[in-house]
């Protein structure tokens, strides 16, 4: 009986049928080459297997497997499914986005797909030659000593070499032998040894005991609140530990535990930036059991180490940014989410537009594993699951060891100006706080949320700003190359001496960066060291590593930086924090502004002071009076929860609902008004009240295309499934609409 496969592939369309030739064995989750169109050569995966033809004329083949093993197992596939449809997007564009790209080859034809076609990186492996026994080859050992004793030394350790690290062949790798290659070589002519070229396969992580660091009383009475929680049937536990609580060693605990039982761990953080640093820590506890994964390895590594992990048994820990959700951990039994609240976790460019952390807690359940997510700030979401009982809860309210939470200064601009107690974009109490950390030898962290030289420049005399031609929004001055940029969209031009429309030469840089502060500091303190940690000067994974490390052998005495300097570093002799414009944090048109802006001060501050020395952090605000700082400044994370929650309450924001946020682009603006009007309408039909919009957001066009939003909100309670049926119907609508089927429109749920 013929034989059929439903085909995913990486494309925004449902699953293809394919016939399965005779001869070619699949399985489901298997990579496989397909003819789509007329010539196109793509990858796709076997998501089914039956043997119901299609009602088509012709029915095209499978081309051949690929790949030794599965590139998805039946969790994976499980995972991939409910992505597609909790976020409403096709398999075709989670595979899209899942897959390393290697892994994925396509081509014109049958000739391009095969030289895109990944090729793994080989290594000589070294085996005895068949017709040599190893007691001959002793004796020939003893015999060989006087004649050429480097080449007996030789002989003698392959002879003794570990059999635990052989490859499945019976070879030695031959990066693991002390002898050199004219030794080898030499024995390869003699006929004692065979060498081939293979492909490199990782050693086995080694079964050693793990040296876990020793838990104070505090997190030892967390770590039994934890278990209990597991052992009572909750497999979710949010962990509320204030910053240098020392959550990471309550995770390595539990990451022992896993590993011992042979089964894998995922360990999510939101930045790449923290990858490093937490590697680090992981690999002194768990040496090579600890793998990387994000999207500043080479497409090589991160598709070397997929396939690795295809092959693998059990036993790994990966530390990844939330892509590593999409690893092929076979036997998973627990995922951490370091940070969770971190919004870098929601994906939102393109689709799937998913919320890793709830993914983890989703990928845990369908595999069975437990899942642990930490914070000093938990969001609000996360916090009201704990209180209704859906997730366990512990606090851990002291700091790890001698370390004390900092001291927090809130310091007036205005009054600071006023009285003339400002330097450049530094109040009083942050100068003198710098100097007498720089005079005992302590370091400095400066966190300014904008990167560049200043925001814009503007003309003294009529007000010009200099504005990207392709987006809505002023060009950012960046003095390294002299250029002025727009963080949208890349364009870039030289900076201007006149104003274009009066001529005249006086052109104002007006706000700061973190360029600027570089700058500014370097004036105030000559004799310090600064470094800058931004996009601009991480551009690579070794440029970041190569900052982090000056920070942390003390080479380095001021670190400014943008956000990538909030969250999870550990730098011991860091005692003082400034964060220079706290106003630009609370003062945005979001109903999340309060809670984000708390986090991210707590989170900046918990980087003062972490060993003995006290930490000082000063934040420079001209809204002392506001709650949030007052929050802020002692510490009540429960006081601002309890507020924002009761807001949001009477609101109906979330937790209290969900929001679907539409997104509307069109290169033609009236165009796209039209159509945004014409498809809230139809929204009302289906869901009254609950529509709002359409509104244009702050930066309305980007790249030459305009945009608009329509915002959806579902009460807790109401029919998730029915509500995202009605929308893909009214979706369909505008695709359909002969007027406004250009529109570009995307679903993204749960918006942040």
């Amino acid at each position: 009986m013929p034989q059929y496969a439903d085909i995913v592939l990486p494309l925004a369309q449902p699953a293809y049928c394919f016939a399965v030739p005779d001869g070619v064995q699949v399985g489901e989750g298997d990579a496989v080459a397909v003819q789509f169109g007329a010539r196109n050569i793509y990858t796709g995966i076997v998501w089914r297997l039956h043997d119901t033809p299609p009602q088509v004329k012709r029915v095209k083949s499978i081309t051949r497997r690929l790949y030794d093993v599965p590139l998805l197992g039946t969790q994976q596939m499980r995972f991939w499914e409910w992505l597609a449809e909790y976020y409403m997007c096709t398999l075709g564009e989670v595979m899209r986005m899942a897959l390393p790209s290697l892994v994925k080859p396509k081509g014109s034809d049958e000739v391009e797909f095969v030289q895109q076609e990944f090729q793994p990186r080989t290594e000589p492996y070294i085996a005895f030659a068949a017709d040599h026994s190893g007691e001959a080859l002793l004796a020939e050992c003893e015999r060989m000593r006087r004649r050429a004793p480097r080449r007996a030394e030789a002989l003698e350790e392959m002879l003794g070499f570990d059999k635990a690290k052989l490859n499945i062949y019976g070879e030695m790798p031959r990066r693991l032998l002390r002898c050199d290659s004219t030794q080898i070589n030499a024995l390869r002519k003699a006929g004692y040894i065979v060498v081939n070229e293979r492909e490199r396969v990782a050693e086995l992580p080694e079964a050693v005991a793990f040296n876990l660091p020793k838990l104070s009383p505090a997190q030892q009475r967390v770590v039994e609140e934890i278990s209990h929680s597991y052992t009572a049937g909750c497999a979710v536990h949010l962990l509320h530990g204030i910053t240098g609580s020392g959550k990471t060693e309550i995770y390595m605990h539990f990451i022992a535990q896993v590993l011992a039982r042979g089964r894998d761990v995922l360990l999510l953080v939101p930045e790449i930036a923290l990858t490093s640093q937490l590697i680090d820590r992981m690999r002194e506890v768990f040496g090579s059991r600890v793998s990387a994964y994000h999207s500043k390895l080479t497409p090589l590594r991160r598709t070397e180490s997929y396939l690795r992990l295809a092959r693998s048994r059990g036993g790994e820990l990966v530390v990844g940014a939330r892509s590593a959700l999409f690893l092929p951990l076979n036997n998973l039994g627990l995922v951490v989410v370091d940070e969770e609240h971190d919004q870098s976790y929601k994906q939102s460019d393109t689709a799937p537009r998913y919320q890793g952390r709830d993914c983890a807690v989703v990928l845990a359940s369908l595999s069975g594993a437990k899942t642990l997510l930490g914070s000093a700030t938990p969001s609000l979401e996360s916090y009201a699951n704990a209180q209704w009982g859906k997730y366990g809860y512990s606090r851990l309210e002291e700091r790890y060891g001698e370390a004390k939470p900092p001291r927090i200064i809130l310091s007036d601009t205005m009054r600071s100006v006023k009285r003339g107690e400002r330097n450049k974009h530094f109040n009083i109490h942050l100068i003198r706080a710098m100097q007498e950390a720089l005079g005992r030898g302590e370091q400095v962290m400066l966190f300014q949320n904008r990167r560049g030289f200043t925001p814009y420049v503007q003309c003294s005399g009529c007000g010009w700003t200099m504005r990207c031609p392709h987006c809505n929004v002023t060009l950012a001055m960046h003095r390294q190359g002299n250029r002025m940029e727009c963080h949208y969209c890349g364009y870039s031009a030289d900076v201007p001496h006149h104003c274009p429309q009066c001529e005249t030469a006086d052109l104002r840089p007006m706000g700061f960066g973190t360029e600027r502060v570089e700058e500014a500091v370097a004036e105030l303190f000559p004799e310090a060291r600064v470094a800058r940690l931004d996009r601009d000067t991480s551009t690579s994974e070794s440029a970041y590593r190569r900052i982090v490390r000056s920070v942390e052998s003390g080479e380095t005495d001021i670190l400014v930086g943008t956000q990538m300097i909030t969250k999870g570093f550990d730098f011991s002799r860091a005692t003082v924090v400034g964060i220079l414009n706290a106003d630009n944090l609370i003062c945005n048109p979001d109903f999340r502004s309060s809670e984000r802006a708390f986090q991210l001060m707590t989170q900046v501050a918990g980087r003062a002071g972490r060993r003995e020395s006290e930490g000082v952090v000063v934040i420079q605000t001209s809204e002392v009076e506001n709650p949030i700082m007052q929050w802020v400044e002692s510490g009540d994370y429960d006081a601002m929860a309890r507020s924002e929650l009761a807001e949001r309450h009477h609101f109906g924001y979330p937790p209290y609902s969900r929001l679907i946020r539409f997104t509307l682009r069109s290169e033609k603006a009236m165009l796209l008004r039209q159509g945004a009007v014409w498809f809230a309408s139809l929204m009302r039909e289906k869901f009254g009240g609950r529509v709002f919009g359409p509104v244009a957001p702050l930066v309305d066009r980007i790249r030459g295309v305009y945009i608009m939003h329509v915002m959806l909100k579902i009460e807790n309670g109401r029919s998730m499934a029915r509500a995202r049926e009605l929308v893909r119907e009214a979706v369909e609508g505008v695709r359909a609409h002969q007027e406004y089927k250009s529109i570009n429109i995307s679903v993204d749920v749960d918006a942040q």
